[in-house]
């Protein structure tokens, strides 16, 4: 069986489902929005696949089968809406495909839906937050490693604690570690650092990345980024994301 579930045929999922394993359906949701001036709009379905792919090792010594599902890459987004190439959708649509996809999986048979995610507009945390719930409601159980929490946030880098992480130090290195010709390196090493915490500025009520102090879509510092801090960071995004998962199906 292939990793990747959309790679497979139906009788290879349907063989895995009556093999007798808990079989986890892993979602990477993400966005397609600015980040920055070196790194793609695709940058949070980048780090979630790659969250989701650190961690299927690790699934498979445990005993559980997983797969990875395509991509949600469209994500409610309006903190970036003033950058081209932004794409947000309501929280309203975003939920309702999410709970669609949960019913589909739960009639399936899988064990859990994990949701591996990167993106953390507060109005998407929000959304998953609720769409957890109403998946689990519906008889699926739901491992969501929610880094935004405390205790998990606890556990990633100084940058990421700091709330000055979005295209910076935290996300560069981790595209540069699984993505690296996607990162213009020019404008990375050019970029300043904007220590502008986002968590802070959410806060205060900062609507936009303008008005947080992002005129170019990033905080943090890009140019301190390394694949080296990029694979250190996907151990431990993965890490809690096998627990989540490993939790859930207890």
């Amino acid at each position: 069986m292939n990793p990747q579930f959309a790679h497979n045929t139906w009788p290879q999922i349907k063989a895995a489902l009556d093999s007798g394993r808990p079989v986890v359906a892993i979602l990477p949701c993400g966005a397609t929005e600015a980040h920055g001036n070196h790194l793609p709009l695709n940058t949070d379905n980048i780090i979630s696949e790659g969250m989701a792919g650190f961690a299927l090792p690790a699934l498979e010594d445990r005993g559980i089968a997983a797969l990875v599902l395509p991509t949600l890459a469209y994500a409610p987004a309006d903190y970036a809406g003033g950058f081209a190439g932004t794409i947000s959708i309501s929280e309203t649509a975003a939920k309702a495909v999410l709970l669609d996809i949960g019913r589909s999986l739960h009639g399936q048979g899988f064990a859990c839906l994990a949701i591996a995610n990167s993106h953390f507009d507060p109005a998407n945390v929000k959304m998953l937050r609720e769409a957890a719930e109403q998946i689990h409601a519906l008889g699926l159980r739901v491992a969501f490693p929610d880094f935004t929490r405390r205790k998990l946030a606890q556990t990633l880098t100084d940058e990421f604690k700091a709330g000055a992480c979005h295209a910076g130090q935290f996300e560069t290195s981790l595209v540069m570690a699984s993505r690296p010709e996607l990162v213009n390196e020019g404008e990375r090493t050019r970029s300043a650092d904007n220590p502008v915490s986002l968590t802070d500025a959410f806060a205060r009520g900062a609507r936009t990345f303008e008005e947080a102090g992002g005129p170019l879509a990033y905080f943090g510092s890009p140019r301190r980024a390394s694949s080296d801090e990029g694979v250190e960071t996907y151990e431990k995004l993965a890490a809690a994301l096998v627990q989540a998962i490993s939790d859930t199906l207890q």
